[in-house]
């Protein structure tokens, strides 16, 4: 097995000389041949300035770096690209797969015989699963860690469930401009990712879950010295990793596994974003996640953990309460407990390690679940052709079933102009329709499902409506919305035929979502609207990232992923 710096040699038809060169650029750095014989692990710096929720990086590099040595073996720390959702235009979902290339192109060019991915934010795990499902390199993940609650007026805050709460509040003349402001400094008090059970957690927990990160690691706050002590045995671990060889994610990622993750997402009242990533990571290894699979799991599986938004508290509280751990014990005879790890023993061993915490109330019995059913259901009908996702657990009780008159907006921006106009022409019980805004339509499916309430409602104090679309919603949302319609309307799904005034039926407990438009008429629409591109989706770009973005992305309901990463599937024509 070729290891260390001979591993990967760049040729110059000599590979003798290619060690000799590649040895002497890297000696300018100081290393001394005794480092330069060790096994070499890859630590991916994702720290950024645009990237808050990363802001602990550096120090988990400096814990992981001082493991790697404890363990005999020789860290190589280098960058990758850093996605933050509040700050990635035009959106996060946009740059994962082009962080996922980055991640195991560098991963593939340098030698390292294992590697260490710090992620956090929403989309940079999703990147690295995907990454390490192709490079296959022995990989352990890091997460960042959530950050801890805010307060005010006694009350904890937390970002962003709490960020959307508090502003609908402002929307409908509740929270004036200087308490938002105040507010606003509030929400998000130290480094790390939001605290609730948003997309960030969901990865978090799922990486836990799939043996591919250390027990615990999912839940330990950004903050805690627990969290610097956690990616010093993952260091450790991945130089074990980089002598054995292996576990490769290969052999961690398998169907059993990403079967194991479904369960837990559906149990922590995970974001909806996790089953697009899962998708993802699983085509790059041909394991298929199958949405009726899915669908039963979240009859079969309930909400056992009280976190916002599908509860009340937030991730300090879940890890206080024993974590990922403690929550497998609730669903042992669900899982596969023989899934493999990085520690090299199973999940049985992961589960063993829970911390029993009398009275503690966050980890739910099965016998008292906070939600009967898990965290989505899959929709089918005929404005989802190849399916869509409700968040059941965040949605309220009494829209579960609804028919309403569709109110239509082209895309975000027509969304943007048109939402607060007191002339709009909407009620609390009409439906929402978003279109346009899926992968290609947008583009990059942006966290747009959330429709804001209109304002004029919001201020009679509606607070919630059914909200239809083909984009995304931030896992830290709630409400009555249905999102990841497929196809997408910009590839000519059938939400771009749905017109102001049209009825749309809603019926969970079916698992419908249906337009009452006879088949006729929509044939009749779908021919006049001919073949040119819908008047609201996105340009086609002509050059650059977004040119092959357009070109390349796959729908939601196959992970949103680049066709020609992902295995035996051809190029889209």
């Amino acid at each position: 097995m070729t290891q260390g710096m001979r591993k990967g040699l760049t040729s110059y038809g000599d590979p003798d000389f290619s060690l000799f060169l590649r040895k002497a650029f890297i000696k300018a750095m100081g290393l001394s041949d005794d480092a330069l014989s060790r096994p070499i692990v890859g630590i991916a710096n994702t720290f950024s300035d645009y990237n808050a929720c990363h802001g602990n990086v550096p120090k988990l590099v400096e814990a992981i770096k001082r493991g790697v040595m404890l363990s005999g073996a020789l860290p190589m720390e280098f960058p990758t690209i850093s996605i933050h959702e509040s700050f990635a235009h035009p959106t996060s979902m946009f740059l994962r797969n082009l962080m996922a290339m980055d991640t195991e192109e560098m991963v593939r060019a340098q030698p390292m015989d294992a590697v260490v991915l710090i992620g956090g934010c929403d989309k940079t795990i999703p990147a690295q699963m995907m990454a390490a499902a192709s490079a296959d390199v022995p990989t352990i993940i890091v997460p960042v860690g959530p950050m801890l609650v805010g307060h005010y007026k006694g009350e904890q805050l937390g970002a962003c469930t709490d960020c959307r709460r508090l502003w609908g509040e402002h929307r409908g003349g509740r929270i004036d401009a200087q308490q938002i402001e105040f507010i606003n400094e509030r929400l998000a008090p130290t480094a790390g990712t939001c605290m609730v059970m948003g997309t960030a957690s969901t990865m978090a927990c799922i990486v836990e879950t799939m043996g591919l990160a250390l027990p615990r690691s999912a839940t330990i706050p950004a903050t805690h010295a627990d969290r610097l002590r956690s990616a010093e045995a993952s260091g450790m671990f991945a130089a074990a990793m980089a002598k054995n060889g292996g576990p490769k994610p290969s052999a961690l990622m398998t169907k059993a596994a990403f079967r194991n993750a479904l369960v837990v997402m559906q149990a922590i009242g995970g974001s909806t974003n996790g089953l697009i990533h899962l998708t993802a990571a699983a085509g790059r290894l041909g394991v298929k996640i199958d949405l009726d699979d899915f669908d039963q799991l979240g009859r079969d599986v309930p909400v056992l953990v009280d976190l916002k938004p599908s509860g009340d508290h937030y991730m300090e509280h879940f890890h206080w309460a024993g974590g990922v751990p403690r929550l497998l014990q609730e669903l042992e005879d669900l899982l596969d407990l023989d899934t493999p790890t990085v520690m090299g023993g199973t999940l049985r061993d992961y589960m063993a390690t829970a911390e029993d915490v009398p009275g503690q109330t966050v980890i739910r019995p099965r016998a008292a679940p906070i939600k009967a059913m898990g965290s989505m259901a899959v929709l089918q009908g005929n404005l989802a052709p190849r399916g869509a996702i409700i968040k059941q657990s965040a949605a309220s009780p009494t829209l579960m079933q609804h028919t309403g008159r569709a109110v239509v907006f082209e895309s975000v921006e027509d969304l943007t102009h048109r939402i607060d106009h007191p002339d709009l022409d909407v009620t609390a019980d009409d439906v929402l329709v978003l279109r346009n805004a899926g992968p290609r339509g947008a583009p990059g499916m942006p966290e747009a499902g959330y429709l804001p309430i209109p304002r004029k409602l919001a201020m009679q104090g509606v607070k919630d409506m059914v909200r239809i679309s083909d984009a995304r919603m931030s896992g830290t949302a709630f409400g009555t919305i249905v999102l990841h319609i497929s196809p997408e309307s910009a590839a000519g799904g059938p939400l771009g035929l749905v017109q102001n005034g049209d009825r749309i039926t809603l019926d969970v407990l079916k698992r419908r979502i249906d337009l009452l438009v006879d088949d006729a008429e929509l044939a009749r629409r779908r021919e006049a609207a001919g073949s040119a591109p819908p008047a609201g989706a996105a340009a086609v770009p002509d050059r650059g990232y977004a040119a092959l973005f357009h070109r390349s992305v796959l729908q939601a309901d196959e992970g949103c992923d680049f066709d020609f990463l992902v295995p035996g599937r051809a190029p889209r024509e």
